[in-house]
């Protein structure tokens, strides 16, 4: 998102210093490199909304985009799966939202065809969407970097912001190697954007909650079992999809995520737990609130995360000829995902404003999808914020 926001400020302003402060030492280390990789088409997503538009936007500008850089990415397509009569209806609300996106290609299939583009997948009907893709998203934010520093712009890694002090003309923007000045400031900052904006006078509602999602891979004799990309008919009151199973641009095969309430914000390790990162879960009102409302699926996710067996049962709903012994560990990620104080898990963009500051405070999925298209809203809405003349 920084690097998308960054790059598209540095064509818009040629003659401005645009510098990106990275926290770590190379970029995409975090959201951007641990996820299912999947170009998504907009099926999702309330038509008419931001995230619906700039989904089919940005997906078309994304293939674009890495056909033009050489950037390896497939439009393998994706089936949406019903297993039970009582997912049909939602099967159709998704349909119905898919097609006033304008989502390319997208038609409903039978038990016979979904068989026909996913052999061993089972299921009573489905929604087959040709347009979704996949691609390795790291290697897309190398190329935005490096379309940064062609602009003129600079990115500084090793730079992780500690703290921000507005004075009258400019920010100053306390870092890991000292300080730098700047008229105005876009933060992207992912897992620590609630911080940046408390740190810069903006309000702490939402709270970002780190969830951790664990990947397994299927062993490759077992690969043959998914073709492209099998998901779940989500659940429309939760912002995750579901365990799915994808087709990774390298060949593997993924199944996962899993979403378990992590102990820190880069906690891809099950067991790794900073004081700072959990105390701020648990103080915060939504966390408890959230708590009450979810707890059983709280349960869910915790056999999963620590089941392989239970991972693997629930993905076979959907093929299966999986069993535990086809599988092995892959990796995990890190979702930050914003809470409200009311315990509302937060699946839209939120923004705040502060002196000489805009804030990404959320940008869920399909934001890497969206990438180009949200860099292109986001900087228009810094030039509205900042007065700046495009």
């Amino acid at each position: 998102m920084g690097l998308a926001v960054a790059r598209e400020l540095a064509r818009r302003h040629p003659r401005a210093s645009v510098c990106v402060l990275e926290r770590e030492s190379s970029v995409g280390l975090h959201q951007t490199s641990h996820n299912s990789g999947v170009i998504h088409a907009g099926v999702y997503y309330t038509p008419g909304s931001l995230k619906a538009q700039l989904c089919v936007e940005g997906a078309r500008e994304l293939y674009a985009y890495c056909e033009e850089r050489g950037i390896a990415s497939e439009a393998c397509g994706k089936v949406i799966v019903a297993t039970e009569p009582g997912e049909l209806s939602r099967l159709d609300e998704l349909e119905r939202r898919g097609k006033a996106n304008g989502v390319p290609g997208l038609r409903r299939i039978d038990a016979r065809g979904i068989e026909a583009l996913e052999p061993h997948a089972r299921g009573i009907a489905a929604l087959h969407s040709p347009g979704t893709g996949i691609v390795d998203f790291a290697a897309v934010a190398r190329a935005y970097a490096l379309d940064v520093l062609e602009a003129g712009g600079t990115v500084a890694p090793g730079c992780g912001v500690t703290g921000v002090e507005a004075k009258a003309t400019s920010l100053r923007l306390l870092h890991a190697h000292g300080a730098a000045e700047a008229r105005y400031a876009i933060f992207c900052a992912g897992a620590w954007s609630d911080r940046l904006a408390v740190a810069a006078g903006a309000s702490p509602d939402p709270r970002i909650v780190p969830f951790r999602g664990a990947y397994l891979r299927l062993v490759p004799e077992r690969r043959h079992l998914v073709r492209s990309l099998i998901y779940p008919v989500p659940d429309p009151s939760l912002p995750f999809l579901g365990v799915h199973l994808t087709r990774h641009i390298d060949g593997d095969v993924l199944i996962g995520p899993t979403a378990l309430l992590a102990g820190a914000r880069d906690a891809y390790r099950l067991g790794k737990v900073r004081r700072e990162d959990l105390l701020d879960t648990l103080a915060w009102p939504g966390s408890w609130r959230m708590f009450r409302r979810w707890w059983r699926t709280g349960l869910t996710e915790l056999r999963h995360a620590t089941l392989h067996s239970a991972f693997v049962r629930a993905a076979a709903r959907y093929v299966p000829e999986l069993r535990a012994e086809d599988v092995e560990p892959a990796f995990a990620g890190l979702r930050a995902q914003a809470l409200g104080r009311d315990g509302r898990l937060v699946d839209d963009f939120v923004f705040s404003a502060t002196p000489r500051a805009l804030h990404v405070r959320n940008a869920p999925s399909p934001a890497a999808t969206s990438s180009l298209a949200i860099g292109r809203y986001v900087a228009g809405e810094a030039e509205r914020g900042f007065g700046l003349e495009p």
